[in-house]
């Protein structure tokens, strides 16, 4: 009886998806996944709904409440945290996907899952971590593999989400780093392509990875809109730049607060991509966004004062990779690396995954705070309990 019921209201979602969606978002029975499902066919939720809450109610997700942003070691509890970016990226897309008619289960899902693979201390702390990949024969680290990879391969203790193609793509190939005025679908891919472009993008990090659905595009963009004005309030706050250094073209067009900037974006997205088969901003408005990425990137991401602790941080890196990989060769039980992290994977995780890999995935795991207590084990020095075990002091 319970059974019928919730098949008739899932049937009523997906016929309410057909009158509600535009022609050109992508509907939620057309979700594909590696393996069969029942969990994810059945029930009240439809497919999208459920990897929305497979992403949220993951380890992954957990642990975005510790991450940074921008700002690292920053002694104020006003800064943005990655958690905090990815609520705004999926609260700014699920309003412009209900203005556009696509599909906001996707979108969620997609916004919520997109930076789950970006290591502690943010962008710094990925090139960091990539140095090191690179130094041992792994290539380039990039945070929108390593969210594929957590979703695929890690969460569920090596099993993996099993989450359907079309968020895993969004995750791919989400950059919002990338200033685009225009972007369009990639459709038509299936898991073999992606699995192409996830090779291709390993070989040639530069390389631009299309979205295949319109929400996985809007989600790139919304990215941008999220971050771009919030990160110049957490530098005001900071007192790195002052509001009026904004240039006079980004204070004209957008406007110099937060609020009004993402107003602005989204009302202007809107405008040019409703019924479109593309998201974009007008020409005046993609210009004045790419002047405010500048500004960003010149007084903000790159500015100095925010870096002093970097060389301290680098060296860090260093050395958990380092310790962790040497206590796998050596086979030291009582590690970190096994007893926080390999211990709960799954046999087919450890016997597809080579050292290297495994310390790669541990630290890119690690929230800033567990990274930070893991590296003052190694390096500062501990007082010795009053009275010692002999046994352990004499030389065999």
């Amino acid at each position: 009886m319970q059974d019928h019921l919730l098949a008739n209201l899932r049937r009523r979602l997906q016929d309410e998806e057909g009158h509600r969606l535009s022609p050109l978002a992508c509907p939620s029975q057309d979700a594909v996944r590696r393996r069969p499902d029942p969990m994810a066919e059945q029930g009240h939720r439809l497919p999208f709904a459920v990897d929305a809450d497979r992403v949220l109610h993951s380890l992954a997700y957990t642990r975005y409440i510790d991450k940074t942003q921008v700002f690292s070691l920053v002694d104020n509890d006003q800064i943005s945290h990655r958690v905090l970016h990815v609520q705004l990226v999926s609260k700014i897309a699920r309003g412009l996907g209900r203005l556009l008619g696509l599909n906001e289960d996707l979108i969620e899902a997609i916004a919520l899952a997109h930076d789950l693979g970006h290591p502690p201390f943010g962008h710094d702390g990925e090139a960091f971590l990539s140095k090191k990949c690179v130094e041992h024969g792994l290539g380039p680290f990039m945070h929108n593999m390593q969210s594929v990879r957590f979703l695929e391969r890690l969460e569920r203790g090596g099993r993996g989400l099993n989450l359907s193609l079309q968020v895993l793509d969004g995750v791919l190939t989400h950059d919002g780093e990338m200033h685009t005025v225009r972007l369009s679908p990639r459709r038509g891919k299936d898991f073999a392509a992606m699995d192409a472009e996830m090779t291709a993008k390993l070989a040639d990090p530069s390389l631009e990875l299309v979205p295949m659905t319109m929400e996985g595009c809007l989600v790139r963009v919304a990215d941008t809109i999220a971050y771009v004005g919030r990160d110049l309030e957490d530098a005001i706050l900071l007192g790195l730049v002052s509001r009026d250094m904004v240039p006079e073209q980004v204070r004209r067009v957008l406007g110099e607060s937060n609020g009004t900037i993402v107003y602005r974006l989204v009302e202007d997205l809107t405008a040019n991509s409703l019924d479109q088969e593309h998201i974009s901003f007008s020409s005046p408005i993609s210009q004045a966004l790419g002047a405010l990425k500048e500004f960003n990137l010149r007084h903000i991401y790159t500015n100095p004062a925010i870096k002093t602790e970097h060389p301290k941080i680098a060296a860090a890196f260093d050395l958990l990779f380092e310790t962790y990989l040497e206590d796998l060769r050596g086979e030291r039980f009582d590690s970190p690396v096994y007893q926080d992290f390999l211990d709960r994977l799954d046999q087919n995780y450890k016997n597809e995954t080579s050292p290297a890999e495994v310390v790669r995935d541990f630290l890119a795991a690690m929230t800033d705070e567990f990274f930070l207590k893991r590296h003052r084990e190694l390096a500062i020095p501990r007082r010795l309990p009053g009275r010692l075990n002999m046994a352990h002091c004499i030389k065999n």
